[in-house]
């Protein structure tokens, strides 16, 4: 058991296993996505009269500081995964622990009556849901071969969108912010039984776990881009992406309200999303597939990026509905191919199997900073830099930027 652990695995996994992780991973995002979507900005624009801010200003406020914890919980539990030699294994525990803390903040977070407990409550949500996040990550590259990762990350980039539009759908549909983030709760826990119960993890040996030394454990969250040149590419490459990507996502609700005058805009989120994800679900897998078959990976991520630069350009230039859900398709064909291939980009590139939790959280940074600087970034330029047609300017040209830096990494094909 200590040796699989720790070993390059080469047996290709199950489709039931497959399966298991990417419900397990849904459940992940429903409690992510619900908030996000619908449920936050609610809230935001129930509190925001009598805190002297703005409805923007405040979700900008909580999401950004929900971000924050989530920037430093996702290496910091996997690195403990990493650590840990429980009967159950080193990501189990974490999942179970984390997706019923998840579950538990969710509640906090119905009975929120203000500013300060919302934002207690969202980032409890991002602490525990990504000590399970960070497991479920990790769970890919002790058990996938490399060949094989391709279509494991589409199934698991299937899993991500589907808890979105879960999330927003039964944030949308139950009725009432508190009936909505119970939804979310029960889902939360409910979707990763399957994986916990019926799949034995692997185990690490005592022997086999580093000596605890608290400054060790704190330099190994840093890995030195002129060592690691790479790693340290791969994770710029994606930061630059979910950057753009986060800027376009953070203010839909109101862009459909204030810039559109949609007349239901929650119902424009929920249509959206649904076409974005329609469109995603068409290429993530196919997108990994033809990864793993040809072995190439960077012009998969390269063309994926600026095709979603172009979209984003697109949204800044036809600012109608029509624009968005053109805008929208485009994206989640972009997007599936993107999140299928980069992630496993990003596993070819880890430094060491020892440490494949932390680094995998690492490179997990770079999906929760842009959800720190989009708010910094998006609120002024919305309320005083020109705009939404300036905001997804800025947006697609940071996406390009990072469509680019891919062809910089130089280990993988």
């Amino acid at each position: 058991m200590t040796a699989d652990a720790l070993a390059e695995p080469v047996d290709r996994v199950g489709k039931g296993w497959t399966a298991a992780l990417s419900l397990a991973n849904v459940a992940i995002w429903v409690g992510w996505y619900g908030p996000l979507q619908i449920l936050l900005a609610q809230q935001a624009e129930d509190f925001a009269p009598g805190t002297g801010m703005s409805k923007e200003t405040l979700l900008a406020w909580v999401t950004g500081v929900g971000a924050v914890v989530s920037l430093v919980a996702n290496p910091f539990f996997g690195a403990l995964s990493d650590r840990t030699t429980a009967r159950w294994g080193r990501r189990t525990p974490w999942i179970v622990a984390g997706a019923a803390g998840g579950a538990l903040s969710l509640l906090l977070l119905a009975g929120a009556d203000g500013l300060w407990t919302m934002a207690v409550g969202w980032c409890l949500v991002q602490l525990a849901l990504n000590a399970a996040f960070a497991a479920v990550t990790a769970a890919v590259p002790d058990r996938v071969p490399r060949l094989q990762r391709g279509v494991v990350g589409g199934w698991l980039g299937a899993a991500q969108i589907l808890g979105a539009v879960a999330g927003t759908g039964l944030a949308t549909a139950i009725g009432g912010i508190a009936a909505g983030y119970a939804a979310c709760a029960v889902f939360a826990v409910a979707g990763v039984l399957p994986y916990v119960l019926r799949y034995r993890d692997l185990r690490l040996g005592v022997a086999d776990r580093p000596a605890w030394s608290w400054r060790s454990f704190a330099r190994g969250f840093w890995l030195s881009p002129r060592r690691y040149p790479d790693f340290a590419w791969a994770w710029l490459t994606r930061l630059l992406i979910n950057l753009s990507n986060a800027l376009v996502l953070l203010y839909l609700l109101y862009y459909l309200r204030d810039r559109l005058h949609h007349n239901d805009p929650e119902q424009g989120v929920l249509i959206l999303t649904a076409v974005d994800s329609v469109a995603l679900l068409a290429t993530v897998v196919v997108g990994g597939v033809w990864s793993d078959r040809v072995g190439r990976r960077k012009p998969f991520v390269m063309w994926s990026g600026v095709l979603m630069a172009a979209a984003t350009a697109l949204l800044a230039g036809w600012q109608t509905w029509a624009g968005a859900i053109v805008v929208a398709a485009l994206l989640g064909v972009a997007l599936g191919v993107f999140m299928s291939v980069d992630f496993a980009l990003m596993t070819d590139v880890l430094p060491e199997a020892r440490d494949r939790g932390k680094d995998l959280g690492v490179i997990n940074v770079a999906n929760a900073l842009p959800q720190v600087a989009a708010p910094a970034l998006a609120a002024p330029i919305v309320t005083h830099l020109g705009g939404y047609r300036v905001l997804y300017a800025v947006a697609a040209a940071i996406g390009l930027a990072g469509a680019v830096l891919v062809g910089r990494i130089r280990g993988v094909d």
